[in-house]
């Protein structure tokens, strides 16, 4: 666990972060919309940013061999599973926040997009054999 913990500094801290704002009790203020389902484009932000942070350390912690396997179980499929543990949590768990099935949704397009992306950037750089 340590060894995770020195590895994935900046990803923990953000998964933290996201544990913290999933189960907050949210104020009770006018609800201010800029457009229908804003929400969902936060959700789909918020786990993009938890993938990039995952590809990007997972990247620096392995320069010399990459094993895309190893890749894909840890900045997606694992944000995938950990969201929907998240929001059947938020369902079963809490008073306060209720769990959404389009939340899970816009959580794996975030996922999903990042992975795209980062296993194109990752894919090419080995072809090039650059670093």
């Amino acid at each position: 666990m340590l060894r995770y913990i020195k590895k994935y500094p900046v990803s923990l801290t953000f998964i933290l972060v996201v544990v913290y704002l999933s189960f907050l009790k949210p104020p009770s203020v006018p609800r201010i919309t800029l457009f229908p389902h804003a929400d969902k484009v936060a959700h789909a932000g918020m786990y993009f940013v938890m993938s990039a942070l995952l590809w990007w350390e997972f990247r620096r912690n392995h320069k010399e061999q990459v094993n895309i396997r190893h890749a894909w179980a840890g900045a997606f499929l694992f944000p995938v599973l950990f969201s929907g543990a998240v929001e059947l949590l938020q369902e079963y768990c809490t008073t306060h926040r209720g769990g959404d099935w389009l939340d899970f949704l816009a959580n794996t397009v975030g996922i999903a997009l990042t992975s795209l992306i980062a296993h194109r950037l990752l894919c090419s750089k080995i072809r090039k054999g650059t670093d």
